[in-house]
């Protein structure tokens, strides 16, 4: 699909006014959207631009969307950015995460109270002081259809970071030093899992006064492994997908009565 750049189109996911919904799911691997898409009615490819890939359909009647987003904070930030600019404003990350807490395993499912700012895009938005939160009604939603999805799932603090390598691999690193401290502090205040862009979604929501939540396919815990205990794979992203489906039916529902 070519690049089409004008005024009204938005410079990056190369879409303008009208073609997504206001409720967006957002993967971070283009390949996944097509896979999420199968979910709505009448679904349609409407822009593929760098790694912001973007199909709308329908869903119980209301317009809705899913855009990549890449990987980490910048490429994030930059797709929520421009599909608030042209009118969505409830997103929900459905993304892969590491286990951290030693109660959650690969399989299960982590839904983000809120996010450590252990990267870099939020520090040019907000002062480090700032907390990276995930909206209220989201995380809400998200609780209700995990349990009405009969899913395993666990509610909390995520940590985020912008090293993949620096956090699988910390020893490796010339700043071993402070990855391994800050680790060890994440673990003790009880981080259940680590990933790489709702830091940036929930603070450029908070910025841009919309609405960002996050559920978090588990992969793997490496804290499991270190202690000797079971730690299976989970490559398999559907549990969130259908969690984050059914969440935004009961935002829809809720939006309604208001």
């Amino acid at each position: 699909m070519s690049l089409v750049y004008s005024e009204d189109v938005q410079y990056h996911i190369n879409m303008k006014q009208g073609d997504v919904g206001k409720y967006v799911i957002l993967p971070g691997d283009p390949k996944r959207c097509e896979k999420i898409a199968k979910h709505f009615d009448n679904a349609k490819l409407v822009a593929d631009s760098r790694e912001f890939v973007t199909y709308t359909g329908y869903l119980d009647g209301e317009k809705i969307s899913v855009t990549s987003t890449g990987i980490g904070g910048p490429s994030a930030s930059i797709a929520l950015e421009e599909l608030v600019n042209i009118g969505a404003d409830t997103f929900i990350r459905v993304g892969t995460s590491g286990g951290m807490a030693v109660e959650v395993m690969g399989g299960d499912i982590v839904i983000a109270t809120g996010a450590i700012r252990m990267e870099g895009t939020t520090r040019e938005y907000a002062p480090m002081e700032f907390p990276a939160v995930a909206n209220f009604e989201v995380v809400n939603a998200l609780v209700k259809a995990s349990v009405n999805l009969n899913k395993k799932y666990h509610v909390g603090v995520v940590q985020c970071k912008d090293s993949f390598y620096g956090q699988h691999d910390p020893d490796k690193m010339p700043v071993s030093y402070d990855l391994t401290n800050k680790w060890d502090a994440w673990m003790k205040m009880g981080a259940l899992a680590s990933e790489m862009e709702s830091a940036a979604l929930f603070i450029v929501g908070a910025y841009r006064k919309v609405r960002v939540g996050a559920v978090l396919n588990v992969v793997a815990n490496q804290e499991r492994r270190k202690l000797g205990l079971e730690d299976p794979k989970n490559h398999d992203t559907e549990a969130g997908i259908e969690v984050a489906i059914e969440a935004i039916r009961n935002l829809i529902k809720q939006d309604k009565l208001v």
